[in-house]
């Protein structure tokens, strides 16, 4: 079967395609613990990312023994090379954010369909059961010994405002904390914490799922931000744009929300208003799990509380997860950093910037580089302000790097070239001290630098490694003779 014929809906068909390739998806029947062990194994396999070294990029990989669960597969990595989401998506990776950002300027809204064609429903667990736990029923895994629990890192969280009934979609992470109670961590300004704040202002509960083991274009879509996908704006249009078909949804069976129809799992719940867990109350380790920068984050004091009504799943079900700063997280939040920035400057600077990178060592969420192309001299001045336009497009941005034409955003070799021979520091480096960026990054913090004022502000920089357009002639890089290698090695690519 070729990848053209196989049409992606859910992560079923994202499986297919890729077991077309050698080189994306491994499978293993070694049982597998998923504390600790299951990460332990993967980190060494292909988590890449900022996950401690040796580590290295690899295909994705599915355990089919899970310990202690007879009935459950769990599927890690599968976004984790980029290559790997490109081909998921029929392109290539130098062109997924510009295909992102097609898709969000021409979004298809979902649907839903009767509960009979759903299949995340074909088995159902109730809380009301006497024996209903979710740990015995999901194999909630941990990255590391010292998490502050069993974490579900992949759930596609999906609730409606309760004053204007749109929805939204988002990924946090989701601690187990007892049978029947998950602990959802919140970074501020995200949008199903402004749905939560209504309902809890109100003295009501929240009714949400979690959709668990989804088509990639969900879970690609969902890591959308403001201003580009604003508040109101339902993410798994995204999704359905991608794809060219609605996604579809399905009426939850315990809770007033929706979960996703082709889901692997949902677990269907409420946010309890005015509850707050300590969020490693079982374990008292201090820590949560480690975090997309590389660094293990602290465990919240107070974090709100999804009270679980039912959970229910397809037969031999495939549960999701990922490791918190492997390359599975700069894929699923860059690429669409990088189509919000190309969205934004397009607009502003028309044909200027000519691809955005926002790679491996920035997280997807600290770094971008942007290449831009000085047609005349009018433009010296306007690189500059394509890194302003970037800053806005995606406020948790912290760095800025800024190339010519002629330098490949995808080779980080090509870049520090770049910044080493076209780069001075006193004359090319712009930092815009006291903006609020992120508050995982352990160094926008008062203890690091007296300009940082408060936890989560920083100092954006822009460093222009761009050659002075009245220079440019003296920055030619060699020109090699054009050949025809396959003369000499049949099927080569030159890439």
């Amino acid at each position: 079967m070729s990848e053209k014929q196989t049409k992606v809906t859910d992560l079923r068909s994202a499986l297919e395609v890729l077991s077309q390739y050698d080189d994306e998806l491994i499978y293993t029947d070694e049982p597998v613990d998923p504390i600790a062990e299951l990460s332990g194994v993967y980190r060494y396999v292909g988590a890449h990312g900022t996950v401690e070294r040796p580590t290295q990029t690899g295909p994705a990989m599915i355990f089919n023994k899970v310990k202690g669960y007879n009935d459950m597969r769990v599927l890690i990595g599968l976004l984790s090379s980029r290559k790997r989401v490109a081909r998921l998506f029929g392109t290539t990776p130098e062109n997924l954010a510009f295909m992102l950002k097609d898709s969000v300027s021409n979004p298809i809204p979902p649907i839903v369909i009767p509960r009979e064609k759903a299949v995340c429903q074909e088995v159902v667990h109730l809380a009301t059961d006497p024996d209903f736990d979710i740990l015995k029923i999901l194999p909630a895994p941990t990255n590391t010994p010292e998490d502050a629990g069993p974490y579900f890192t992949l759930g596609m969280c999906y609730a409606a405002d309760p004053e204007t009934g749109e929805h939204d979609v988002t990924i946090h992470r989701l601690c187990v904390q007892s049978k029947d109670e998950i602990s959802m961590y919140f970074v501020p300004g995200r949008h199903l914490d402004v749905f939560r704040q209504k309902a809890e202002a109100a003295g009501k509960a929240l009714p949400i799922t979690i959709s668990i083991g989804v088509d990639p274009a969900i879970e690609i879509g969902a890591c959308f931000e403001p201003p580009t996908t604003p508040l109101g704006f339902d993410e798994l249009s995204i999704a359905g744009s991608l794809r060219n078909q609605a996604v579809e949804l399905v009426d939850a069976l315990t809770v007033n929300a929706r979960g996703i129809a082709n889901a692997e799992v949902v677990i269907e719940g409420e946010l309890v208003p005015n509850y707050r867990v300590r969020e490693d109350q079982n374990t008292n380790t201090g820590k949560a799990m480690p975090e997309f920068p590389g660094y293990t984050g602290a465990a919240q004091a107070e974090v709100p509380v999804i009270k679980v009504k039912a959970i229910t799943h397809r037969r031999h079900p495939i549960l999701q997860t990922c490791i918190g700063p492997s390359d599975e997280h700069t894929n699923m939040a860059g690429i669409p950093t990088e189509a919000s920035i190309l969205q934004m400057v397009e607009r502003a600077l028309p044909g200027f910037v000519q691809n955005v990178h926002c790679p491996s060592p920035g997280t997807g969420k600290y770094l971008a580089v942007l290449q831009v192309k000085k047609r005349f001299a009018a433009d010296e001045g306007r690189q500059r302000q394509a890194a302003l336009l970037a800053f806005a497009a995606f406020s948790e941005l912290k760095h800025v790097m800024l190339v010519d034409e002629d330098v490949d955003v995808f080779d980080l070799n090509d870049v520090i070239w770049a910044m080493t021979t076209r780069y001075q520091g006193d004359v090319s480096t712009v930092f815009i001290p006291g903006v609020r960026c992120h508050p995982l990054d352990p160094s926008s913090d008062p203890a690091f630098s007296p300009s940082v004022r408060d936890h989560g502000i920083a100092c954006k920089t822009i460093f222009d490694c761009t050659v002075p357009y009245n220079l440019k002639a003296n920055f030619q890089r060699s020109e090699f003779l054009e050949v025809d290698v396959n003369r000499f090695i049949p099927g080569f690519n030159k890439k």
